[in-house]
């Protein structure tokens, strides 16, 4: 395959360095709340625009063939139409809504922004396996609902376990309020710097001991129950008094940005970043030859924890790629994490399975040898460590390239280096940093970042993407290429129509009530969006849900029941893929691309 040209983009991008897709041409058809992330995404990657009036999405040119993409919501008939009543069907609702204590709609086109990426994940990994000299899929088909199983496939698999959560999943958690007004987030991972800020803010004991528990499994269980004592205590407090309590325990707090702060910080960056390493020839493995998966024959070491590494490694070993994780001694400790399947915890199989395991001590100086020796017959490196801590450890790129020159090193961090001032780059804080919390609440609510991890799982997403971007990169150049995607990227990616909505001078935030579902005498149900303003007109409260949906249906009117109960899902008729079980007995939702 030819080298592409090179690139000469003036600002976030270093110059002569070539991108992905350079020379080749796309068509964009679909629906525009999954395809301008398609066409944004392609855009950036170095493709160039070549028919706007197309009826699906065609990635060519460049000595490659075509990949064809089309997308939709759902499967034709199943009232799966838009953005709402995707949130509705798949449970993305009902976990979104915890902690308010009943199923919410997420303020922003989550799903399919989501999908958007999904969809540049399958145009780039058929042109991988062209770029690798064997066949591929020259189709992928994606459906936003089955992104929604994706979404909570952590917390579908916890409802699917043998045994009980290990918190309640009652309502409640951040942000808190300080007794200036100020609401904040705060984030540690240590309950030794959990009980030191809250016994600097002269809080009782039983409330700090009560409240670690539930604060800690928020990622998993998308609510945090913990004492109001807590809240009553910041209220007494002033922002000043609060981050100096956060300085002196080891813990952080971030004030909530709104969207319009957001907006004039923002520096338009890609969501991702690659730079060219040394040259190198990959480790032999034979081309894949269709129908085989399209990473076929590659190996990714991944050094990921919690969601958003393992996601994106989880993603590219459903495209094939064999992957190996790095785990400390005595293995991963979140493989018992509660709850379990036959022994194994249910949110890490969901991430996780499938996956080899290696147990490497990065701080022992024979073992970084070790994993040196992995990285030179491998095709990815994949980490989400503390910034700083592969070059600490003699581990990052320029380190590993020496090794294995032809390798793709991959970054999946927090804020890439973007924000001087920036805190912990966790999901909870980037949301609240970036104006996420205001976004995917109406007005009227209280702004406050969701506790369903929005931007661990869409980062994730960005990682994979970055990863076969870098993988088509050196099978074009011959270099080793260092990707670098970020929450912070995701983010962007989530908030670009609403930031340009501010830009424009208009209010960023939906209307009072959008995306709130209707109660019904069983349950809820949720009105698509074109729908919304005249379904309210209708009282349903005493009709059953499957009424209810009748009564709109027959006047023109456009709904679909709410999932509250996540293993319901399973059997639901209305999603374009079957939930399966893995060994272990723990749900398995269905991949999210169909190639052909």
């Amino acid at each position: 395959m030819a080298p592409p040209a090179t690139a000469h983009t003036p600002g976030h991008r270093p110059l002569d360095v070539p991108l992905p897709l350079d020379a080749l041409r796309y068509d964009i058809g679909g629906p525009p709340a999954v395809t301008r992330v398609v066409a944004d995404h392609l855009r950036r990657l170095g493709g160039r625009v070549r028919d706007t009036d197309a009826d699906e999405i065609t990635l060519g040119g460049g000595g490659f063939e075509d990949v064809d993409a089309r997308t939709a919501w759902g499967a034709h008939g199943s009232g799966i139409e838009d953005e709402t009543t995707a949130q509705a069907a798949t449970g993305v609702m009902a976990v979104h809504g915890r902690r308010h204590g009943s199923p919410r709609g997420i303020g922003v086109d989550y799903l399919a922004t989501a999908t958007g990426v999904l969809t540049v994940q399958g145009l780039l990994a058929g042109l991988v396996a062209q770029a690798r000299g064997g066949d591929g899929p020259r189709r992928v088909a994606t459906t936003v609902d089955r992104m929604g199983l994706l979404t909570v496939s952590q917390y579908l698999a916890a409802s699917g376990a043998d045994e009980a959560e290990a918190v309640e999943l009652r309502p409640g958690g951040p942000p808190f309020t300080s007794a200036d007004g100020h609401l904040f987030e705060l984030e540690t991972l240590d309950p030794g710097v959990w009980a030191a800020f809250w016994r600097a803010l002269d809080a009782e004991a039983e409330a700090i001991r009560q409240g670690w528990r539930p604060f800690q499994f928020r990622y998993a269980t998308a609510c945090a129950p913990f004492p109001q004592d807590l809240h009553q205590v910041t209220r007494r407090h002033t922002v000043e008094r609060i981050r100096q309590a956060a300085v002196g325990s080891g813990a952080e707090v971030c004030v909530l940005r709104t969207l319009a702060e957001r907006a004039k910080e923002d520096d338009g960056a890609d969501p991702w970043s690659l730079r060219a390493l040394l040259p190198g020839v990959p480790p032999s493995a034979p081309p894949p030859a269709w129908p085989a998966r399209p990473l076929e024959g590659l190996t990714v070491l991944e050094a990921g924890r919690r969601i958003q590494a393992p996601l994106a490694a989880h993603l590219l070993g459903l495209l094939g790629a064999r992957v190996v994780r790095i785990e400390p001694p005595g293995g991963d400790p979140l493989r018992g994490m509660p709850p379990a399947c036959s022994g194994v915890s249910a949110r890490w199989l969901a991430l996780n399975r499938g996956k080899e395991a290696v147990e490497i001590d990065i701080k022992s100086s024979a073992d970084r040898r070790r994993l040196l020796e992995l990285a030179a017959e491998a095709d990815v490196f994949l980490h989400n460590w503390a910034p700083g801590k592969a070059a600490e450890l003699g581990l990052d790129a320029d380190h590993l390239a020496a090794a294995n020159p032809a390798l793709v090193y991959a970054y999946t961090g927090g804020w890439a280096d973007r924000i001087a001032d920036a805190p912990m780059g966790t999901d909870f804080m980037v949301q609240a940093r970036t104006g996420v919390g205001e976004a995917v609440h109406p007005e009227g609510e209280v702004p406050a970042p969701s506790l369903m991890t929005l931007l661990d799982v869409l980062g994730g997403l960005h990682g994979t993407e970055a990863v076969l971007a870098g993988l088509l990169l050196r099978e074009r150049t011959g270099h080793g290429v260092r990707v670098d995607s970020s929450l912070l990227g995701a983010s962007d990616t989530l908030l670009a129509p609403t930031l340009a909505r501010v830009r424009r001078g208009f209010d960023p935030r939906t209307t009072a009530g959008f995306r709130h579902p209707m109660r019904t005498s069983d349950g809820w149900i949720a009105p698509s969006d074109d729908c919304a303003a005249a379904t309210a007109a209708y009282d349903l409260s005493g009709m059953c849900t499957e009424d209810a949906l009748h009564q709109l249906r027959s006047h023109g009117l456009t709904a679909t029941a709410v999932t509250t109960d996540l293993s319901a899902l399973a059997h639901d008729p209305r999603l374009s893929g079957s939930i399966s079980r893995d060994a272990h007995g723990a749900p398995v939702v269905p991949d999210p691309w169909s190639l052909a």
